[in-house]
């Protein structure tokens, strides 16, 4: 049973999966870089990556919270009981302030720490925070539980949107499908 709902634009569909592909590697990355034994090769490349791809995911929900500021999302799905509104707003919600703290934690703890974030420093952009082992540890604090409340909020929008789309087959994951209308 589809029921007919109101699509996302194309810049909030482009913005959506391309955060959701770059926040999928990044956890896996960031959970696998810090576990003791791993080559100390795989894990160089693996903070590189890491780090970089924080800064392009700061960029990006910049980008994606001043598009959502400029362009309201369509109308939520008026089929959809109070109580899935209440949790997939609650969900959204935090997923949008872990999107923001994160790499803002992590820019906190990689700069206080005194590490290098490449690309940053390629382009001759100064540290913003002073080297303090106290900052870096709180903010390496912040990082890790935030990656593992990111990575459950994760497993919940993808399971919701999957049984949406799959079993409940209601439109609401099509809303945001890229090309569907």
């Amino acid at each position: 049973m589809t029921i007919p709902t109101h699509s996302y634009k194309a810049p909030a569909r482009w913005l959506h999966w391309s955060m959701a592909i770059l926040v999928l590697l990044m956890i896996p990355a960031g959970f696998i870089m810090i576990r003791e034994g791993i080559s100390r090769p795989l894990q160089n490349n693996l903070f590189i990556f890491h780090k970089n791809v924080g800064v392009l995911l700061l960029i990006l929900i910049a980008v994606r919270l001043l598009y959502r500021w400029r362009n309201a999302p369509p109308p939520e799905p008026s089929h959809l009981p109070d109580w899935q509104l209440k949790i997939a707003g609650l969900t959204h919600g935090l997923l949008y302030a872990l999107l923001v703290i994160m790499p803002i934690a992590g820019y906190v703890r990689v700069r206080a720490g005194g590490f290098p974030i490449e690309t940053l420093d390629a382009l001759g952009i100064p540290a913003l925070v002073p080297k303090s082992e106290g900052l870096a540890d709180f903010a390496k604090a912040i990082h890790f539980y935030g990656g593992w409340a990111i990575a459950i909020l994760v497993a919940m929008h993808v399971g919701a949107a999957l049984q949406h789309g799959l079993i409940k087959k209601d439109g609401v994951f099509s809303r945001m499908w890229p090309g569907a209308s």
